[in-house]
């Protein structure tokens, strides 16, 4: 409503609103220190506290989805850092500031956690160079750990599609800040340690600048030893160039920033262009010099070769004089061959004499071979009959037919009694005779008297004329061989 005099008169909520669109556009976002006094925390969840100083105080507020990231406990009295934007609470027209990160005072609880973590995890080797895995030179799949809403995957992508764009690239987004951030990045990690199907050469962890705050999940324990665990070489760009994170120190190589990580990991296909063109030059001329030496030797050649018709002409030539020469050397050895078989027929003979001669030879043989062949036949027969008559005078069973017998114990053939001693009386013997035996018992058993006119041992030699050989048969001469 218009007051007399044409003046604009705003209402109390105009007012206010128009101040406090005023203060937060004039003030950037700033960072205050002061003591907390009067701090409250109602159900809502939100933080309610004076900040002051030895001069002034000023209402602040940090709303629940922000303090839910403080990991110190406020209480009255504390000196803190805060980072806050001015502005002004319109229902009671009171000025005051919307803080949106706190820590404490002087160091500051974050950075004294920082300083205790890096310390810790330095003494145990984790920031060692001797286990940093080496990156590939061209990788051929990237995996990129990052929000996917962010700006530093558009600064990302950006630099690869720049320098490489053939390389293969997998955003695996997770957050890069709150309380889930720390989950998210250590199970991406560990699936891409086991994505088998289209493994990974290399991962990229990387976010924007912020403050401590803001990147505090790269300053967590977690991350740090699952970017250690990793089988694959991880590459880490946090923040601006002057942000330092544990994620910095334990991975394998970092980068300023996310652009400049995207460039240590992507070869610059401009290199590669040039090395290209490099290499196709330096073939080029090889190529040039092999074949300028090829034609070299070609005429090398050419002048010491003759011309095919030469060649032919020639070889013609010793073709007739070769075939010539065989010719005369042919018709000299057919003669040769033909006055060898002259002089061959003139000393052959008859061979029907030498036949006859040698019939009548082989009849001569014959008969004086049939005629020793009969005497020998006869000498070896008067020999047998000879050798059988000895025989028979020696047999003990012609002997048996002049009225001798054998006389063996029992009815055994081979046990021959020659003595008295060797029967009692009583005992059964068997006496051989010539036409057959006798079976007898004996009743008295008398060694024999000798007589004065005989010997002890009668004579059981054989016939003189038994032991003397006949040599009749020997020194006949008609035994004897014919062509002896």
């Amino acid at each position: 409503m218009a007051a007399p005099g044409n003046r604009d008169v705003l209402s109390v909520s105009d007012f206010t609103k128009n101040v406090r669109r005023l203060i937060e556009g004039e003030f950037p976002l700033l960072y205050i220190e002061g003591e907390v006094s009067n701090f409250a925390a109602p159900r809502s969840g939100h933080w309610y506290f004076t900040l002051k100083d030895q001069h002034a105080q000023i209402r602040c507020v940090m709303f629940r989805n922000r303090n839910q990231l403080i990991r110190f406990k406020v209480t009255d009295g504390q000196q803190i850092v805060t980072r806050a934007r001015a502005s002004l609470y319109e229902a009671r027209g009171e000025f005051q500031v919307i803080v949106e990160f706190m820590e404490e005072a002087g160091d500051g609880a974050l950075r004294r956690a920082f300083d205790a973590l890096r310390t810790r995890l330095q003494t145990e080797g984790l920031f060692d160079d001797a286990l940093k895995k080496p990156i590939p030179r061209v990788p051929r799949h990237v995996g990129i750990l990052t929000s996917a809403s962010g700006a530093a995957i558009t600064d990302v992508l950006h630099v690869f599609e720049r320098r490489f764009p053939a390389m293969r690239r997998t955003l695996l987004p997770v957050q890069v800040q709150g309380d889930d951030a720390v989950r998210q990045i250590v199970t991406a990690i560990d699936f891409a340690n086991r994505f088998a199907r289209e493994p990974f050469d290399v991962l990229l962890l990387t976010r924007g600048g912020g403050s401590l705050e803001d990147l505090w999940s790269f300053n967590v324990e977690a991350v740090a030893r699952a970017i250690a665990e990793s089988a694959i070489p991880v590459v880490c760009g946090v923040g601006h160039e002057s942000d330092v994170t544990i994620a910095d120190f334990v991975a394998d190589l970092r980068g300023a920033t996310p652009s400049a990580a995207a460039e240590l990991i992507t070869p610059d296909q401009a290199a590669f262009h040039a090395q290209l063109r490099a290499l196709e030059d330096r073939l080029a001329q090889q190529v040039q010099r092999h074949i300028d030496v090829k034609r070299a030797r070609i005429s090398e050649y050419a002048g010491r070769l003759t011309h095919p018709g030469n060649r032919l002409a020639n070889l013609g030539r010793e073709l007739r004089t070769h075939s010539t020469r065989l010719g005369l050397a042919m018709r000299t050895a057919l003669e040769g061959a033909r006055q060898k078989t002259a002089i061959a027929k003139q000393r052959l003979t008859d061979p029907r004499g030498r036949l006859v001669a040698h019939e009548q030879n082989l009849a001569h043989i014959d008969q004086r071979l049939r005629g020793a062949a009969s005497a020998h036949v006869a000498q070896h027969r008067a020999r047998f009959d000879t050798a059988v008559q000895r025989l028979n005078t020696l047999s003990p069973l012609n002997t048996l037919t002049r009225g001798y017998a054998i006389v063996t114990r029992g009815t055994s053939t081979t046990d021959v009694i020659t003595s008295h001693s060797q029967v009692v009386p009583g005992e059964t013997i068997t006496a051989r005779l010539a036409d057959g035996q006798l079976e007898a018992a004996i009743t008295r058993a008398t060694p024999r008297q000798p007589s004065p006119d005989q010997p002890d041992d009668p004579d059981t030699s054989l016939p003189a004329s038994a032991d003397k050989i006949d040599d009749s048969t020997t020194n006949n001469p008609s035994t004897r061989n014919p062509d002896a």
